[in-house]
């Protein structure tokens, strides 16, 4: 199994652990993971990108070997984006960079391409999604709305205890509820109970739900206006190249969540991919790296 080398990151307010591999000489790409993962999602993808990459996955905050500040308001989009623009000044400073999210990991990746334009070179989305048409959907589209229930569940109170029971059985169901899991080895899944078993791990990373100003009706329901009704569209623009890679068997997110994206992303590229779910990053990890290649290296 491939192994990265690791630093340990200051990033101001919270220390990153910092998987990287490949000739810092190189183009510098970021990934970023989502829930409830590590930067072992991006574990097969690094190994194939570092022939070509510098790459670096870090633990985002509250995740495994990173710090776990206190407070649901330490989770917010803007705390994230303030870590990863600290770890690229300090990795590519005044050098713009290619940057990817899966999951979760893509609403930090956007937010930090709405902030910061000028300093990425391309967005990569893996089975993520834009935060205004993530909104629409949920509100819209009564199978997104049912599919992002486990949203409620997860801001439960009750969660930080429910997804620890019973060796993380529901934690490990979750995974599985998404897309095909045949990926979860033996040795797969210790690294994740191991990483979820880190002290305060799973409350951290269950506030990550709970920051999100995300709304979630239950079926049925009246939606109510978000925070994001008030932010104008051209502040969550896309402005540099941008491929979103879509498992079309994700059962999490439902093709409405690409509906709009073009509205906010003039230069727009979407390559679905059969045979692939929400956990794309371990089931067809070569494609997700020969899409990046192509799309991100100089031509």
């Amino acid at each position: 199994m491939f192994q990265p080398e690791f630093m340990a990151f200051d990033a101001g307010s919270v220390t990153l652990n910092v998987a990287y591999a490949g000739d810092q000489s190189r183009p510098l790409i970021v990934l970023l993971h989502g829930f409830p993962e590590y930067w072992a999602a991006w574990r097969e993808v690094m190994a194939d990108l570092a022939t070509d990459f510098f790459v670096v996955a870090p633990d985002q905050r509250g995740y495994n070997l990173s710090s776990r500040p206190a407070g649901v308001d330490a989770y917010r989009a803007k705390h994230m984006v303030a870590d990863l623009a600290a770890l690229a000044d300090n990795l590519s400073p005044g050098k713009p960079f290619v940057l990817a999210g899966h999951d979760w990991g893509a609403s930090v990746a956007y937010a930090y391409a709405f902030a910061h334009p000028g300093r990425l070179t391309r967005l990569v989305i893996a089975n993520g999604v834009h935060p205004w048409c993530f909104q629409k959907a949920i509100h819209d589209d009564p199978v997104q709305r049912l599919a992002s229930q486990y949203i409620n569940k997860l801001r439960d109170p009750a969660a930080d205890e429910r997804m620890v029971e019973d060796g993380f059985r529901r934690t490990l169901r979750m995974i599985e509820g998404f897309s095909r899991a045949d990926w979860m080895t033996g040795e797969v899944r210790a690294g994740y109970l191991d990483a979820w078993g880190q002290p305060g791990a799973l409350p951290a990373m269950l506030n990550w739900a709970r920051a999100s100003p995300i709304d979630v009706p239950e079926p049925g329901a009246p939606a109510a206006s978000t925070v994001l009704d008030t932010i104008p569209p051209e502040t969550m623009a896309v402005r540099m190249p941008h491929l979103v890679l879509w498992g079309e068997d994700d059962r999490a997110l439902t093709p409405s969540c690409l509906q709009g994206l073009d509205r906010f992303a003039p230069d727009l590229t979407i390559q679905r991919i059969p045979g692939a779910g929400h956990w794309i990053l371990h089931e067809q990890p070569e494609a997700v790296a020969a899409a990046i290649r192509h799309f991100a290296l100089p031509r």
